[in-house]
């Protein structure tokens, strides 16, 4: 499961986000309209960008239980050459039989005055193949929805050797660089680095850009232990396990929060993954409402 689901799933609006409008209620056709006087009138602008950062690939292998606190750190390079920097610390926990559970907190400034905050619980069991995501801030606060859910797969290249070559319709080119070995968290990992090169006007580009992905891979928990994405577009983006403890987590993990009210939105089993959509919207509409209230002017 990711960061949103996809891993997500941390996520965060890249700067102030305002309302694009507000919810009115209609009137019937003819009937007498209410006018206020010195009414607060929203104040709109245009423009602006609104993006979501995707966490760790969390998947649903059995018989490999652990607990982590998994450290994120995403810079973003600005045009005058500074950087915005934003973080948060989340847990992680998957039992032997597969489920997964995750907290999703808002990225904060780092070294600010603003303190994160857990926004969402999420708890998938492949065995009943539901996702609960309960939340704990905004319209659907201490509301559990119920989501169809399809178990997940981490694509990762082990291959202890380095590779190259070019990407299809001479888009640019790729290298592959085996890095070894090491232990994170008591945990052995492998390392690797894929460099992807896209050509001038594959989206845009004026000229060759290089988006390059470090990761240190654990086959025994099917997990990144250290991620690091390096993207000209959307700056660096840095994943980091810490406080590994491998063993069954503690079960209340996999219990809904106490007083929570479960809402069942569960689809049709033909296309449980559509349910990854739809809770990137909530999110997106979420960390909008934050950041505004928070971190906007």
């Amino acid at each position: 499961m990711r960061g949103l689901i996809v891993l997500l799933l941390a996520g965060a609006a890249l700067s102030p986000v305002y309302s694009a409008g507000q919810d009115q209620s209609p009137t019937a056709p003819g009937a007498p309209q209410t006018v206020t006087r010195n009414a607060t009138r929203p104040r709109l602008e245009d423009g602006g960008v609104s993006e979501m950062m995707e966490s760790i690939v969390v998947t649903e292998k059995p018989h490999a239980p652990f607990t982590l606190l998994l450290e994120t750190e995403w810079v973003r390079m600005l045009g005058d050459g500074g950087t915005i920097t934003l973080v948060n610390k989340r847990r992680i926990a998957r039992d032997a039989s597969g489920r997964v559970y995750q907290e999703r907190w808002f990225l904060v400034p780092k070294n600010g005055n603003v303190e994160s905050q857990m926004t969402t619980i999420q708890i998938a069991d492949p065995s009943t193949h539901i996702l609960h995501n309960c939340f704990f801030v905004g319209p659907k606060k201490n509301v559990c929805e119920a989501l169809n859910f399809a178990p997940s797969s981490l694509a990762v290249n082990t291959a202890e050797k380095n590779e190259a070559g070019d990407l299809p319709n001479d888009q640019g080119s790729f290298v592959h660089e085996f890095l070894g070995k090491q232990f994170i968290s008591g945990v052995e990992t492998i390392g690797a680095r894929d460099s992807t090169t896209f050509n001038p006007g594959v989206f845009g580009n004026d000229r060759k850009v290089t988006i390059e992905r470090e990761s240190w891979y654990s086959p025994q928990l099917d997990l990144n232990l250290l991620s690091i994405r390096s993207d000209p577009r959307t700056g660096k983006q840095t994943f980091t396990a810490t406080t590994v403890t491998l063993g069954d987590p503690d079960p209340a993990f996999f219990e809904l929060p106490a007083g929570f009210r479960v809402a069942d939105h569960r689809q049709p089993a033909a296309n449980p993954r559509r349910t990854n959509t739809a809770f990137i919207s909530e999110w997106s509409s979420l960390v909008k409402g934050y950041y505004r209230t928070v971190v906007g002017s």
